[in-house]
C-alpha cells in the first residue's frame, strides 16, 4: 500500500471518529455546506457581474430570515405528513383562503362590533386562522383515513377548491390594511424585539444549549448509554453558542430606515444627533414564531407518544396497526396539525404584506415539500427531522432570494426549484440504498 493511500485512510478514519464522537448528522452537515456555498456564490456573483455583493449583508440576511418563516412553519408539519407516507398539496391554497378570511374578519366584521383598533381584534383573528386551518386539515385527514381516498387526490382537490375559495371570499379584492397590532406579527421595524431583547434571547438560547447538553449527559449516565467525549460536548456547546451570538450580531447590525427613525424620534421627542440615530431591528417576530414552532414540533416528534406513533406508522403501517395504534385517528390528527400550522403561516404571510390577497401562498406547497425533502424527510416514510426541514426551507428561500438579487427571471427561478426538488429526492434514494 502506498503512502498516499495510507494517509487518505488515516484522514478518513479521523473524520469518521470525529463524526462518531460528536454524533453529528452528516446530512445536516451537507445541508449547511450547501447553504454556505449558495450564500457565498450569490455574493461573489453579485460582486463580479453587478459590482456589489448584496447577499451577505445584514439587510439581506435579516429579510431572508423573515421570508423563510412562513415556509419553515409549514415545513415542520409537512415532515410528519411525509413521514407517514402521505402528501399535502393543498397548503398553499389553504394559506390563501385562511388569509382572506382573516382579512375579512379584522377589516370588515370585527370593527363593526368591537370598534376600529380594538385590542381583541388581532387575538380573535389569529385564533380563528389557526382553528380554521386545523378544521380544514382534519377534514382532509378524515377523507384520507376513514373514506380511503388517497392523500394525493384529496389534497390536489383541496389545492383547486381552496384557491377558488380564496378568490370567492372577496371576489378577488385585496383587503388592506390589516389591524395594526396584527401587522406586527409580520415583522418590519416595529415588529421586532430590538437590540436589547435580541441579546437577552441570544443569552437565554446559549444557556439552553448548555443546559440541554448537561441534561442529556446526565440521562445517558442514568440509563447506561455511551457518553460523548467531553471535548465533543464543549465543541458542540461552543459552536451552538457562537452561531447564536453571531445571529444576534447580524440582526442588530441592521438599522431602521432613516425616515422611520425620524418619525419615531419626532413622536417620542427624541433629539436626533448630526451623525444620525442608529436603532437596530433585532430579531423579527415571525422569525421567533418560526423558531418557537420548530422547538415545539421537535419536542412533539421526539419526546411524546404522538411522535413515536407517527414514526412507527411511517416505518411500517401494518405493524403499527397490529401493535394497537389507531392509524386512522393518527392520520386525521396529523393533517389537522398540518392545517393549524398553515393557519400560523397565513398569519405571518398576511401580516408581513399588511394585506390579504387571493394569490397569497401560490406555489408555497412546492417550496414546503421541497424544504422537507431537502431536509432529509424520505418519501419512503419513517425518516425525517424538524430541524432538517427548517434548514431546507432556508436553503430554498436562499436560492429564491439570491436569484432575485442577481436578476434571474421568474421562469428560471421555477426551473431551479423544480430541479432542486428532483435532485433532493434522487439524493435521498441514493442515501437509503447505501444505508440498507
Amino acid at each position: 500500500m502506498s503512502d498516499i493511500q495510507q494517509e487518505v485512510e488515516v484522514k478518513e478514519s479521523a473524520l469518521v471518529k470525529f463524526l462518531r464522537a460528536t454524533e453529528v448528522d452528516t446530512r445536516m452537515l451537507g445541508m449547511i455546506a450547501a447553504l454556505m456555498i449558495i450564500w457565498v456564490g450569490f455574493h461573489i456573483y453579485g460582486q463580479i457581474f453587478n459590482g456589489y455583493g448584496a447577499f451577505l449583508t445584514s439587510r439581506n440576511l435579516w429579510n431572508l430570515s423573515v421570508q423563510t418563516s412562513s415556509i419553515a412553519v409549514m415545513a415542520t408539519g409537512m415532515v410528519l405528513v411525509i413521514v407517514t407516507r402521505h402528501i399535502d398539496l393543498s397548503v398553499g391554497s389553504l394559506l390563501g383562503v385562511t388569509a382572506m378570511l382573516m382579512g375579512v374578519i379584522q377589516a370588515w366584521v370585527l370593527p363593526k362590533y368591537l370598534g376600529l383598533g380594538h385590542p381583541m381584534i388581532w387575538i380573535i383573528t389569529v385564533v380563528f386562522g389557526i382553528v380554521f386551518g386545523a378544521m380544514i386539515g382534519a377534514c382532509h385527514g378524515f377523507l384520507i383515513a376513514y373514506l380511503g381516498i388517497p392523500a394525493f387526490i384529496v389534497t390536489l382537490g383541496g389545492l383547486l377548491f381552496w384557491r377558488g375559495s380564496a378568490w370567492w371570499v372577496a371576489r378577488g379584492e385585496t383587503i388592506a390594511p390589516v389591524d395594526q397590532t396584527f401587522a406586527l406579527i409580520g415583522g418590519g421595524p416595529y415588529g421586532t424585539v430590538g437590540a436589547t431583547g435580541s441579546w437577552i434571547l441570544g443569552i437565554l438560547v446559549c444557556a439552553a444549549i448548555v443546559l440541554a447538553l448537561y441534561s442529556g449527559r446526565k440521562q445517558r449516565i442514568k440509563f447506561g448509554f455511551p457518553l460523548r467525549p467531553m471535548w465533543a460536548e464543549y465543541l458542540i456547546a461552543g459552536i451552538g453558542s457562537a452561531v447564536t451570538l453571531g445571529a444576534v450580531l447580524v440582526v442588530n447590525s441592521y438599522p431602521w430606515p432613516k425616515g422611520i427613525v425620524r418619525r419615531y424620534a419626532e413622536a417620542n421627542n427624541i433629539e436626533v444627533p448630526a451623525e444620525g440615530l442608529f436603532i437596530s431591528h433585532g430579531f423579527a417576530i415571525p422569525v421567533l414564531v418560526a423558531l418557537a414552532v420548530g422547538v415545539g414540533m421537535t419536542f412533539l416528534a421526539t419526546r411524546t407518544r404522538f411522535g413515536r406513533y407517527v414514526f412507527a406508522i411511517g416505518g411500517n403501517p401494518e405493524a403499527a396497526e397490529l401493535a394497537g395504534i389507531n392509524t386512522k385517528k393518527m392520520t386525521m390528527m396529523i393533517f389537522a396539525l398540518m392545517g393549524a400550522l398553515t393557519g400560523i403561516s397565513a398569519v405571518i404571510a398576511s401580516a408581513r404584506l399588511n394585506s390579504a390577497t387571493n394569490a397569497l401562498g401560490a406555489l408555497d406547497e412546492l417550496y414546503v415539500i421541497a424544504a422537507a425533502v431537502i431536509g432529509g424527510t424520505s418519501f419512503a416514510g419513517g425518516i425525517g427531522t424538524i430541524y432538517g426541514a427548517i434548514l431546507g426551507a432556508l436553503v430554498m428561500q436562499s436560492l429564491q432570494s439570491g436569484m432575485v438579487l442577481v436578476g434571474f427571471d421568474a421562469a428560471i427561478q421555477q426551473m431551479v426549484v423544480g430541479g432542486v426538488l428532483v435532485t433532493a429526492v434522487w439524493i435521498d434514494t441514493l442515501y437509503r440504498r447505501k444505508s440498507v
